[in-house]
């Protein structure tokens, strides 16, 4: 059944970037979050009163996946940092870069005929790493509504993006 729930999760998603999951996956010194397409669906019988909320709940149901793989008081979160990196395939594109204290984001979506089939976001603080992949059919306008209801942390810095220039605003 797991095995099931993971590849599921995986599909659409990038080969590169399972394989850095999968690499780290076993090693307990990582948190690993694996959400599929059941439970996004699942968000979607809620009944709501609020537009917003309703707003937040189509993105979702668009959503076939999200996978989070972190590591907390570590101190080879900045090698991990970079690993992830330079594992990122040619097509995606870089969206946005964040830095906030200690602690470094970049944002990257894989777009095809102008649809965002998937964001990816990899951080990585003095202590702390974090990538996360979310895909499917991405609205990037709730992607940061989502992560806050979700409580997913980073995701809120695309509330700071011009999204007609691709940059952050001040």
């Amino acid at each position: 059944m797991m095995l099931m729930a993971g590849s599921v999760a995986v599909f659409g998603q990038g080969e590169a970037i399972t394989k850095f999951i999968n690499k780290y996956q076993s090693d307990e010194t990582f948190s690993q979050v694996t959400i599929s397409s059941k439970m996004f669906s699942l968000f979607t019988d809620l009944e709501v009163d609020d537009k917003d909320d309703q707003e937040v709940l189509d993105a979702i149901s668009k959503l076939k996946g999200l996978r989070i793989l972190s590591k907390e008081d570590t101190r080879d979160s900045r090698t991990l940092y970079k690993e992830a990196l330079g594992i990122m395939p040619k097509e995606y594109e870089e969206l946005m870069y964040v830095r906030d204290e200690d602690k470094d984001m970049k944002f990257f979506i894989k777009e095809s005929s102008g649809k965002i089939s998937e964001m990816v976001m990899v951080m990585g603080g003095s202590e702390e790493f974090m990538l996360l992949t979310l895909f499917g059919e991405i609205d990037l306008k709730q992607v940061s509504k989502i992560g806050s209801k979700m409580n997913v942390e980073g995701l809120e810095k695309l509330d700071n993006l011009d999204k007609d220039k691709n940059k952050v605003k001040n």
